[in-house]
């Protein structure tokens, strides 16, 4: 990559997913994550980013390029699978405590990993995202250092998050932390740490979710205008949580509350207000991750709720380790094996998308648009056949999104600017 490619390039293109890790980088006298009108955290600009920055930010932004396992790191005798990767132990389980399995999502495998990691004292601090206590429907970036404030935390948080925004700050510090989120933010600390040693040595675990991709914050706000509510309003707008799934509820000031099933707020996938990024997502299924943490409903969505499962993929060595230590502590409870062909039934739309992707990405070359560089997540070899109606229906379909616009993003502005 010769001539580097600018922010509002990365923007303006869609391929911005809003991780913050720019802002980190650059500083926030030059960049500084912001919503914008469209209800995404994009990076605004306040002075010009240094070259070094902006060269570093080319590297590491998963918006320009994610790079899957290294097959010669892969451990022998452990399984990979086409579509799902690198598969140390795949297992059905839950959270050992039945607070953390009830209040958190689904079966709290993340939120009871990450209270292990505090209780063992593997890690000082944890970096995930919480509900911003003044705006309880967008979501900001937190440490927990106490399991009390993990559990806090806890819930699953549809829409727009940035939370590297302080990521090198905590490798400044020098204190060993772990980290959970979405894959695609993984995948970008992932990147930085081939650039800064410091990555490896601190931040020590990296967890994440399998993900269905981040909306916008207008799903949101179309729930609140459907209900003839103003956001300054809500008291708690939770996603997620409190059962498996749980169902989304409001609070406002006045006392009055509301309670959405999943089913009613995610079942059709046409309302989810995705933004671009996570339709050329390569890597939904963390595979980059230390240990990756799913919902698992047969079929692919729940029919009702339940006592809160997980399904828990370990990738690396020290996923392994951590999990194999969180089990025998009972900060993690194994309900049984599961197959990848299993994971393919309970996220079959994580296998429609992969097999898409080839040629969403091809559609976006012969568009002449800047295009992603994705390495080594099998991405060809998975994609449907030529002769698959599907591969033209992705191929056509993606490069008529293009010409009507639809992929590409106003400069950035400030909410309410």
């Amino acid at each position: 990559m010769t001539d580097l490619i600018t922010l509002a390039e990365i923007v303006e293109s869609g391929l911005c997913i809003g991780c913050g890790l720019c802002q980190s980088i650059a500083g926030e006298d030059a960049v500084e994550i912001v919503m914008t009108p469209e209800g995404r955290l994009r990076p605004l600009e306040k002075a010009p980013v240094d070259p070094a920055s902006l060269a570093l930010i080319n590297k590491v932004c998963p918006g320009l390029v994610v790079t899957g396992p290294d097959p010669d790191e892969l451990a022998e005798g452990h399984a990979f699978d086409e579509m799902w990767g690198p598969l140390r132990q795949t297992v059905l389980g839950h959270a050992g405590d039945p607070v953390i399995r009830f209040q958190a999502a689904a079966g709290g495998g993340l939120t009871g990993l990450a209270s292990f990691l505090l209780e063992s004292g593997r890690v000082e601090r944890v970096l995930h995202v919480t509900a911003d206590p003044d705006q309880p429907m967008r979501s900001r970036a937190t440490i927990s250092t106490t399991p009390e404030q993990v559990l806090r935390a806890s819930g699953s948080r549809y829409g727009p998050t940035a939370p590297l925004v302080e990521f090198l700050s905590l490798l400044e510090d020098g204190k060993p932390f772990a980290f959970v989120g979405k894959p695609c933010d993984v995948d970008a600390i992932r990147a930085l740490e081939m650039e800064d040693p410091r990555v490896a040595s601190l931040c020590r675990y990296k967890l994440s979710l399998v993900c269905g991709g981040a909306s916008e914050l207008g799903k949101s706000q179309d729930l609140l205008a459907g209900l003839g509510v103003e956001e300054p309003e809500v008291t708690l707008f939770r996603y997620r949580g409190y059962g498996n799934p749980g169902k989304t509820r409001i609070e406002v000031r006045d006392g009055r509350a509301w309670e959405f099933s999943y089913q009613e707020m995610w079942e059709d996938e046409g309302t989810w207000r995705l933004q671009f990024r996570c339709k050329i997502c390569p890597d939904p299924i963390g595979e980059l991750t230390d240990i990756a943490v799913l919902d698992c409903w047969p079929g692919g969505g729940p029919t009702g709720e339940d006592a809160g499962f997980n399904a828990f993929i370990t990738r690396t060595a020290a996923g392994d380790e951590l999990f194999q230590a969180a089990v025998a502590a009972g900060a993690i409870v194994v309900d049984g094996p599961v197959s990848a062909r299993m994971l393919d039934d309970y996220q079959p739309h994580q296998v429609r998308k992969k097999r898409a992707l080839a040629w969403r990405l091809q559609g976006m070359r012969e568009a002449g648009v800047l295009t992603p560089a994705f390495e080594r997540l099998r991405l060809d070899t998975f994609a449907y056949g030529a002769d698959d109606p599907r591969a033209a229906g992705n191929l056509d379909g993606i490069k008529q999104r293009i010409a009507s616009g639809r992929t590409r993003e106003n400069p950035v502005r400030r909410e309410g600017d």
